[in-house]
This record gives C-alpha cells, structure tokens and sequence, in this order.
C-alpha cells in the first residue's frame, strides 16, 4: 500500500472513531434512551471508502472503528463491543454487496446498511440476552429508514464535492 493511501485511510479510520464517539452524546441517540439506536455518522466515512476505494479499505475501516471506539467507550469483550462488531460487520457486507448488485442508488446502498447493521445487533441480543425482541424490531427497522438516508445522503455530497 502507498504511503499516500495509508495515510489516508488512517485519517478516514480517525475520523469514523471521532464521528461514533461523538454521536454517543447526543441526547436521545446516546444508545441508551432506544437501546441501539445511533445516526451511524461513522458510517458516513465507510460509505465514502467503499465508494471512492474498494470493499477491501471499507472493512478495514470499519474493524478499526469498532475497535479502537470500545477501546476508549466500553473495553474490548463487552456486550456493547459484540453489538458493534456484529452489526458493522454485517453492515459493510450487505453494503458492499448492494453497491456491486447496483440496484440502489448511495441511498438505498446506506438504508441496507442501517437496517442489516440493526438486524446484527439483534441477532446478537437474541442469542445473548433473555428479552423479547418483537415490538422493539419494528421500532428499529422503521427507524433505519431516516438514518439510513440521513448517512447516505451525506456520503453523496462528500463523493460529489470531491469529483
């Protein structure tokens, strides 16, 4: 890898970490208030690295992100790291997937992500936690909708402005 692009790529893996710490005090999408429910700013930055660079650079991204957030959040193993780990992971894939099916424009290709990053942290409360997950699944998936758009739009305007 050039040194360029490393550079680069470590500024975008910064920029993802400061973006997820900082929505995290935001009041009502502290991940408290709806368990779970976050806008996804970081994913801002992933959705720019698939687009401009490749899948390859956006899992990067993205592992960086998750790790280096529960590092200075929660600490590395908790139920909190499994969530992100889980749903990002799947996130990026469905996002990829979509991008290279090229049936959706950015913002249909972020709405997947928002809602498959959801289905991942739902996926792990199942199998983790004793709750009953049925209402609180359709509060979120409604909810992947805006937050979807709200990421892929900006992801739109970043890869406009840079061309």
């Amino acid at each position: 890898m050039q040194i360029k692009k490393m550079t680069r790529m470590a500024m975008y893996a910064s920029l993802a970490v400061v973006l997820s710490i900082f929505e995290s005090f935001m009041p009502f999408l502290d991940g408290y208030t709806i368990p779970g429910l976050k806008l996804g700013l970081a994913n801002i930055v992933v959705l720019y690295v698939l687009y401009m660079y490749s899948f390859k650079e956006a899992i990067c991204i993205t592992l960086l992100k998750v790790f280096l957030v529960a590092l200075c959040r929660t600490g590395l193993f908790s139920f909190s790291f499994y969530f992100s780990l889980v749903g990002s992971i799947l996130s990026v894939m469905s996002m990829a997937l979509f991008k290279k099916l090229n049936i959706f424009s950015i913002l249909g290709v972020s709405v997947v992500g928002s809602f498959m990053h959801s289905l991942g942290q739902m996926f792990v409360a199942f199998f983790f936690l004793d709750i009953n997950l049925l209402q609180y699944v359709t509060l979120i998936c409604i909810l992947c909708i805006p937050t979807g758009l709200l990421t892929g739009y900006m992801s739109r305007q970043l890869l406009i402005n840079q061309k």
